[in-house]
């Protein structure tokens, strides 16, 4: 079936097939939070972005085959209320921001900074680290060699505008200069948007409407 990226917490999984990597998106909790596991399909080797809640449903979407990684997009509680849960029965390797690690209540193995590579089996993904919804929150850039890029954004980035600043000035700035230098400026408009919660969306449907972010501060 053609992958939609339209999830609901209780449902299905949606499962967006790709030449080197299988992602599986799912809807978990009170926040509709969405969480994502990847698989290596040359290894099976499989990584998960967001353990944020309800450990069982992610546990069975990962199956026998078990993670090798667990990776925090963002030191928010509802990224992570899963998180120990699934660590502790997978032993996964955990991955945050260098600088949100803090932030989240089990330890993180590898602290990631802007520019580093993180592998699932054959498979790479590149950090972006991008100031201003937190200290420390990444996205995660996957560019496919057979197609277009795919990017793991957190909530720095949605359908229809940037993360929440809470209405602090300096941290919209922050957030709008980092989306449009480390990620439109950078990567082609067929780049399909895997945000922390709701609807996948492009980079191209949303790049007309960057000045419009930018005028109304949010």
């Amino acid at each position: 079936m053609t992958y939609s990226g339209a999830v609901r917490v209780g449902g299905p999984a949606d499962v967006h097939e790709l030449k080197d990597l299988m992602i599986s998106k799912v809807a978990v909790g009170p926040m509709d939070n969405n969480a994502y596991l990847l698989r290596c399909r040359a290894t099976g080797r499989q990584l998960l972005i967001d353990a944020a809640n309800d450990a069982q449903t992610l546990l069975t979407l990962i199956g026998d085959d078990g993670i090798d990684a667990v990776v925090t997009t963002h030191r928010h509680g509802d990224h992570w209320q899963a998180l120990a849960e699934v660590v502790a029965a997978t032993g996964a390797t955990t991955y945050a921001g260098a600088y949100d690690a803090e932030g989240v209540p089990v330890a993180t193995d590898v602290p990631v900074e802007d520019g580093d590579t993180l592998r699932v089996g054959e498979v790479e993904l590149t950090a972006r680290h991008l100031v201003g919804h937190t200290p420390g929150s990444i996205a995660l850039v996957y560019d496919d060699p057979h197609g277009h890029p795919h990017l793991f954004t957190g909530d720095c980035l949605f359908p229809g505008g940037v993360g929440n600043t809470r209405q602090d000035p300096e941290a919209f700035a922050s957030l709008l200069g980092d989306v449009e230098t480390k990620l439109f400026a950078v990567l082609p408009d067929e780049t399909w948007v895997y945000p922390g919660h709701g609807k996948d969306t492009t980079l191209g449907d949303e790049r007309p409407h960057l000045p419009e972010w930018r005028e109304r501060g949010w």
